[in-house]
């Protein structure tokens, strides 16, 4: 049984962003685990509405709040223990980690 850990980092800091994954990449070239990516997504344009009050007859409004996100993703396969390590490492405030794991069965076998 094979596992696949599949790495989605998200942050609106680029810089740190890219530290990390760079950084994962070279412990995984060191480690000899296999490892897809990092895959880069279009950045995100998001705008959050800032309203001058809570009452809510009161239209008046600030400028928007406008942020960009940038997401990576990373997949490790197999190489268990380091996968559990990435995924266990305490991550910066500014970054959000999603970690996704999915078991993948050899061929000829059937699912239980």
């Amino acid at each position: 049984m094979t596992f696949v850990t599949r790495l989605t980092l998200q942050s609106g800091d680029r810089a740190a962003l890219d530290a990390i994954v760079d950084d994962i990449k070279s412990t995984a070239e060191r480690k000899g685990a296999a490892l897809k990516g990092p895959h880069s997504h279009p950045p995100e344009r998001l705008s959050v509405p800032r309203h001058r009050r809570l009452h809510a007859d009161d239209d008046r409004r600030f400028s928007s709040w406008e942020y960009t996100v940038f997401t990576r993703e990373l997949e490790i396969h197999g190489h268990d223990e380091f996968a559990r390590r990435v995924a266990g490492r305490q991550f910066p405030a500014s970054l959000h980690v999603e970690v996704e794991v999915e078991q993948i069965h050899g061929m000829g076998r059937g699912r239980n």
